[in-house]
This record gives C-alpha cells, sequence and structure tokens, in this order.
C-alpha cells in the first residue's frame, strides 16, 4: 500500500519513512502542506496520508478539510499527527475529517496498530466499491450477450436524444432482428442458440464505435444507438453490420450455421427533440417492412414517414 507521510520536522519524517519501508509500505514524503494536496489531488494518488498538524504553507487541517470537501470518487484515509493533545484539539482535527489521531512523540507499535486499522478500512471500502460494480453490472447488463440489457439501453437512448436537442446533433437508431432463430433453437437446440446470440453481440461490439450504445432489446432482436450519425450514416452502418452476419457463418458443436439479420434503420433530425418511444416505433417500422419484404435486408424510416 502506498502512504503519503506529510511532515516537516525532517527527524520525523525520516523515522516514519524508514519505520514504514520496514513495515512493507510504499512511502511518498513532502514537507508542506500544498505539495501535500497537490499528491493527493494527482493522478493514482495514495489512498493513506499522515498528515501533521502543523506545516508550512497549508496546515494539515486545512488539507484535511480541502480533501473532505473535494474528493469524492475515492476515500483518502487520514492519520493525523501532532504535538497537541488537549481534547479541544482532537475534536477539531476529528471534526475536518482526519479518521484517526497520533500524539507526538508515537509508540511504534501504536503507529503500525492504527496503519494496520486504516488498512482493513480501506480494503473493505475497496470489496465494498467492488461489489457495488457488480451489482450495477448485473443491473445493467444482459447476462447472456454481455450487452446492455432492455432497460439499460432504453436510458441510453433516451440519454442520446436529450444530447441531441441540447447540441443540435443527429443520433442514429438501429434495430436488428435474426432471422428465423425458433428454427435454429428447434434444430440445433437451445444451448446453440445461446451461442448464436453470443456470436452476434460480438459482432455488433466488432462494428460499433467506443461510444456507442448497443443492447440486447428482447430475445433475438438488437438496439444500436449511433450518436452523431445521420440517416445516411446509420443506414451505411446498418448494411454493413447485416453483411457481417450474413457472410460468416456461426461454428458451434461441430456445425455451420447460417445466419442472416433484419434492419430498421431511422434517425434523428438535427436539433429536433424527439421521445424514445416515438423513435423506437420509427425503428420499428423499417425493421417490420425489412421482415415483410423477404428478410436479410435493411429499410429505413424517416419520421416523417411513421
Amino acid at each position: 500500500m502506498k502512504i503519503l507521510i506529510a511532515e516537516d520536522d525532517p527527524l520525523y519524517s525520516k523515522m516514519l519513512e524508514s519505520m514504514l519501508v520496514k513495515w512493507g509500505y510504499e512511502v511518498i514524503t513532502c514537507s508542506d502542506g500544498f505539495r501535500a494536496w497537490e499528491i493527493l489531488t494527482s493522478e493514482n494518488a495514495p489512498k493513506f496520508v499522515i498528515l501533521d498538524w502543523m506545516m508550512p504553507g497549508m496546515e494539515g487541517i486545512e488539507v484535511c478539510r480541502k480533501v473532505r470537501e473535494n474528493i469524492k470518487d475515492t476515500y483518502v484515509y487520514i492519520l493525523m499527527l501532532t504535538a497537541k493533545a488537549e481534547v479541544k484539539d482532537i475534536i477539531e482535527g476529528m471534526e475536518s475529517g482526519a479518521d484517526d489521531y497520533l500524539t507526538k512523540p508515537f509508540n511504534a507499535n501504536e503507529l503500525k496498530v492504527r496503519l494496520m486499522a486504516g488498512r482493513r478500512i480501506l480494503e473493505m471500502q475497496e470489496e465494498l466499491i467492488s461489489s457495488r460494480e457488480a451489482l450495477r453490472i448485473m443491473a445493467t447488463r444482459d447476462a447472456l450477450t454481455g450487452l446492455l440489457n432492455h432497460v439499460a439501453i432504453v436510458d441510453a437512448l433516451g440519454r442520446r436524444l436529450v444530447q441531441t436537442t441540447r447540441e443540435k446533433t443527429p443520433v442514429g437508431i438501429v434495430m436488428a432482428d435474426l432471422d428465423y432463430f425458433k428454427n435454429i433453437n428447434d434444430t440445433f437446440g437451445h444451448l446453440v442458440g445461446d451461442a448464436v446470440l453470443r456470436e452476434t453481440a460480438k459482432r455488433l461490439q466488432l462494428l460499433a464505435r467506443p461510444y456507442d450504445d448497443i443492447g440486447r432489446y428482447g430475445g433475438e432482436e438488437f438496439l444500436v444507438v449511433l450518436p452523431g450519425c445521420n440517416l445516411e450514416d446509420t443506414v451505411n452502418y446498418a448494411k454493413r453490420l447485416r453483411e457481417c452476419i450474413q457472410e460468416n457463418a456461426v461454428r458451434t458443436n461441430g456445425a455451420n450455421i447460417p445466419l442472416t439479420i433484419s434492419i430498421g434503420a431511422t434517425a434523428s433530425v438535427d436539433g429536433k427533440a424527439t421521445d424514445v418511444d416515438t423513435i423506437i416505433h420509427t425503428a420499428d417500422n423499417a425493421l417490420y417492412r425489412a421482415k415483410n419484404n423477404g428478410r436479410n435486408r435493411v429499410e429505413f424510416t424517416t419520421h416523417e414517414e411513421s
């Protein structure tokens, strides 16, 4: 673990550094509050700081307040180190946002225990963050394909429509549905059908830009949101997707399974407000026309035609 020692007394600084290195910590040192604040707001900043109260430039207690007011994306554990030992000083230090308090001169074993306690708290926080991220992924991702699930892709579309209205830029919408997917399940079984859906998701991701939104809308139907794409751009993307699906059979369980896909495309007019239901309905109209006109094709629909 990386620890910042912010201490202006060279003797205490060197002693702390020696102890922490011996106990297996990676140590960064500085001797004034301004430098401590710079380090704590830099990239890959330490999450643990031993902060002396009395320092030149900016006192430790002010650094502590700035950390609590400004650093929100991660937690910094602060062990305040000072010669002040009165109750009112301890209260002031803790109210400023310090997690723990150690007075000079300190006992090495006591410092070691305080460091262990702080480290456990930071490790518990990391576990909570990991668990929260896992829950977020479970709530927004389709378990089979890894794409955004129905709710998440519709939410993403809603945000893109707000953006396109604000910035007066277009957004393209593609609704794609695998052709005769029920026949694949009936002929080869649902496990093969699942493999086909996963492979389709991979191809969707392969063609997408990093900032495109891709979701499994339901069953074998997929929704792709293309920020900045007008209708011509969106139709061209849809054509590339249709070719990518058709030209590469899915090989699974020793069988080559040919695939085709029907696609409906539409796009918002630059800066013209529209709602999620309307634009999805417009793309659906194009998709239904692609199905009715023989499948394995791209159709597009403008808002005026929907």
